[in-house]
């Protein structure tokens, strides 16, 4: 009898920690994912090894170097998938998220100053920062949110959050921005993170919409924004501070070992592995204690998070984008400009000298300004219209795609600029 008590109380605490670890779904989700895709296993090693020669904080190809001053800007685009009104999150929701990253990763949140005093010297300015993107993957205006009303209930760590075809919406390229998919999850988890390195058009972190930012639609115990804080850690090859198993290496040297995840906030001292003097680190972003207890990253956190921006590393790419800096030309609708009378042309069209703008029978349009941008949406030439025909010299442009517009109308025009000869 007394064995089968023991045996079902044991039963009872492994379900209830089975339970307690489905709020941060991103170590079950890299499991599925290295089973799915074996290779990649090697490929966060070898990612590993090279961060660990970072930590030494000598130079880094690229200079990326954790000692350099230099602050890494990462563009964000906010994929909010809604069911309900409920779900469908405010901007001022998204802003305060956006907010809560820069300051935690800037070491500038308020509640940095609970920082217990024997963890201090350790705690990390990241220099890393977000900024939600100005221009779309097409060149177009954008203020980094996409909405999108799907009739699915909820989604799980599946990804099907970030698929089109399953009532998600696709990435935007991962070379060029963070995708932050936000939404109804299912019962327990509150996020996951992609795996380093892992297939493009997943790659990006999901939050569950009420866990989303400090200001709206929230649930405690998740309402500071702490859980996108965690997962872009893991997305930046941070693993759970515990090491994912009872007294784990999470492969940092100054995250002191302990048993598991902490629950809860604990408001004193927390017993570590090896009766370490420190005591667990339960206030470290990369735990799993509540929002109002977490607020640092310690500097070997922040040696390995840069070190993903490494030249060889998966977000490398994305130090050179433009992403968040970019300006987009205005998409093109079918608004009343936009009628057969109405409509301007430019020709020949492609191109290689000139082209030249047609305004028909829009007089108004005189002494308007004729901006043409590039495939970025930075805008090229500027020309002042002052006839019903004006010709544009483009000889001096590369071959490619442009965009032309005419301040005062709706319609966007696109041309194709030729290698160099005579028209």
């Amino acid at each position: 009898m007394k064995s089968f008590l023991l045996a079902t109380c044991l039963c009872f605490f492994l379900i209830q920690d089975s339970n307690a670890q489905d709020p941060c779904g991103s170590f079950l989700y890299e499991q599925a994912e290295l089973q799915k895709y074996p290779h990649l296993k090697n490929k966060i090693e070898s990612f590993y090894k090279r961060s660990t020669v970072v930590e030494t904080r000598s130079s880094v190809n690229g200079g990326i170097s954790p000692s350099s001053p230099s602050v890494i800007r990462i563009p964000v685009v906010v994929h909010v998938l809604y069911n309900s009104s409920e779900q469908n999150i405010s901007d001022e929701q998204i802003l305060s998220q956006l907010q809560v990253l820069n300051k935690s990763f800037r070491l500038q949140h308020p509640d940095t100053a609970k920082i217990p005093a024997i963890f201090r010297p350790l705690a990390a300015d990241c220099r890393i920062e977000f900024a939600l993107a100005t221009i779309s993957p097409e060149g177009y205006i954008t203020n980094g949110i996409v909405r999108k009303k799907t009739k699915a209930f909820n989604f799980r760590s599946d990804d099907k959050i970030k698929f089109s075809a399953s009532d998600g919406d696709n990435a935007w390229p991962s070379d060029r921005y963070l995708n932050i998919w936000t939404g109804n999850l299912s019962f327990g988890l509150v996020g996951y993170s992609s795996i380093l390195g892992g297939a493009k058009e997943k790659d990006g972190i999901v939050v569950r919409f009420d866990a989303f930012g400090e200001t709206g639609k929230l649930k405690a115990p998740y309402t500071k924004g702490k859980t996108a804080v965690h997962e872009i850690g893991h997305w930046m090859g941070l693993k759970h501070i515990w090491g994912d198993r009872w007294c784990g290496d999470d492969g940092i040297d100054d995250t002191p070992g302990q048993p598991g995840a902490t629950r809860g906030c604990p408001s004193s001292f927390v017993k570590a592995c090896n009766d370490l003097p420190s005591g667990a680190m339960y206030n470290n972003y990369m735990d799993l204690s509540h929002d109002d207890c977490t607020n640092m990253f310690t500097l070997g956190q922040m040696d390995r998070m840069r070190a993903s921006f490494h030249t060889e590393s998966p977000h490398n790419a994305l130090l050179f984008s433009n992403g968040a800096t970019a300006i987009g030309i205005p998409k093109p609708d079918s608004g009343p400009d936009n009628t057969a009378a109405d409509i301007i042309s430019i020709y020949p069209n492609p191109a290689s000298n000139v082209f030249i703008l047609d305004i028909k029978t829009n007089q108004q349009l005189l002494g308007e300004k004729l901006i043409v941008y590039n495939e970025l949406g930075q805008p090229i030439i500027q020309h002042q219209i002052k006839s019903i025909k004006t010709t544009i010299q483009i000889s001096h442009l590369t071959a490619g795609t442009y965009f032309v517009r005419v301040l005062g109308k709706k319609q966007i025009l696109k041309f194709l600029k030729l290698g160099d000869h005579k028209e």
